[in-house]
């Protein structure tokens, strides 16, 4: 390469750099859609309508929410990662993002190389309950010997096939040494109910899911998938205090944007997002729904997206499930 040529290539690659920057020191320009994996009305949308609105007032456009909701969250994902990267499209992912690649041989993305994590918004414990009536336990300890005694005696309800719920069976499975006999339904409402008419013996859910049954004794605690415990059930130990250390389930929901997506873009949004966690408003709702907002850096929720998909990834590996 001349000397000539040398200089003509560095002078593009500083023009597309300086343009670069332009454009994400005048954004945004237009309003920035959201596109989350869920319908309308779940917990997904509930979460993150608050949140988008207090991030568009403070950015001074829109944010649109775009539900793109099937195939357990990969259309949304898939959609977001062929997105230019211009920080014009963002994807509210979850913890089914970082693993559903190894379920969906067509998942259309990979969550670590098409992503770059935003911000945390917040994390909802699960909760290991059983109905008291089927199994005369009170212990996380005496529901795994009896698991082991009586391998895939003891029935565990799932909201479906590779759900959080079900990827948690999977890994209590792998640390216990113990098999259950999974009975996988279409939603968290259908698991639930039949936990409650006694047809299944117990159920990973999220902690507000079940505060009212295990208050009334329809449902019995053991433990909570947390690192500590839950202040909607304060007495109910966490998986370590119980006998199991570190094993830790949560569902957690954040934003995400196309890798490639310009830093100063990413630092705007991640500042936007924390300032929005701190309204009272958007704190009420999470509350509401038994979850904790996380106020972390950008920095510290990218790591622990990283931890996130390698643990999830090697539990569903694990798990052996094919999705269509």
């Amino acid at each position: 390469m001349t000397t000539l040529t040398r200089r003509a290539t560095l002078g593009g690659l500083l023009t597309a750099s300086s343009t670069g920057f332009a454009r994400a020191a005048d954004w945004p320009e237009r309003p920035v859609a959201w596109y989350l994996p869920f319908p309308a009305g779940g917990p997904t949308d509930i979460f993150a309508r608050p949140i988008a609105t207090h991030v568009g007032k403070r950015l001074g456009q829109t944010m649109v929410i775009d539900n793109r909701s099937g195939a357990g969250g990969t259309l949304a994902a898939a959609a977001a990662a062929r997105a230019a990267p211009d920080g014009y499209t963002l994807l509210v992912g979850y913890t089914g993002h970082t693993y559903a690649p190894m379920l969906y041989s067509k998942a259309g993305y990979d969550f670590a190389r098409d992503f770059a994590p935003i911000s945390a918004f917040g994390r909802v414990s699960q909760v290991l309950v059983i109905n008291p009536a089927r199994l005369d336990i009170a212990t996380l300890a005496q529901f795994l010997d009896a698991a082991r005694k009586k391998p895939e005696a003891v029935s565990m309800a799932s909201a479906g096939l590779g759900t959080v719920p079900h990827l948690a069976l999977e890994a209590l499975q792998t640390r216990a040494g113990v098999r259950f006999n999974h009975v996988p339904y279409r939603g968290s409402a259908p698991a639930m109910q039949d936990l409650l008419a006694g047809q299944v013996d117990a159920l990973f859910t999220p902690v507000s899911a079940v505060v009212s049954y295990v208050r009334s004794g329809k449902l019995r605690a053991l433990a909570v998938a947390a690192r500590r415990p839950e202040r909607q059930l304060p007495d109910v130990p966490t998986f370590s205090d119980a006998g199991l250390a570190d094993f830790r389930t949560t569902s957690w929901y954040g934003l995400f944007a196309p890798r490639r997506t310009p830093a100063p873009i990413l630092d705007r949004l991640h500042a936007a997002v924390q300032a929005a966690l701190a309204e009272d408003d958007v704190k009420k709702v999470w509350a509401e729904q038994g979850a904790h907002v996380e106020l972390e850096s950008r920095a510290d929720f990218t790591n622990f997206v990283a931890l996130e998909i390698e643990r999830w990834s090697r539990t569903a590996r694990a798990a052996n499930v094919q999705m269509e």
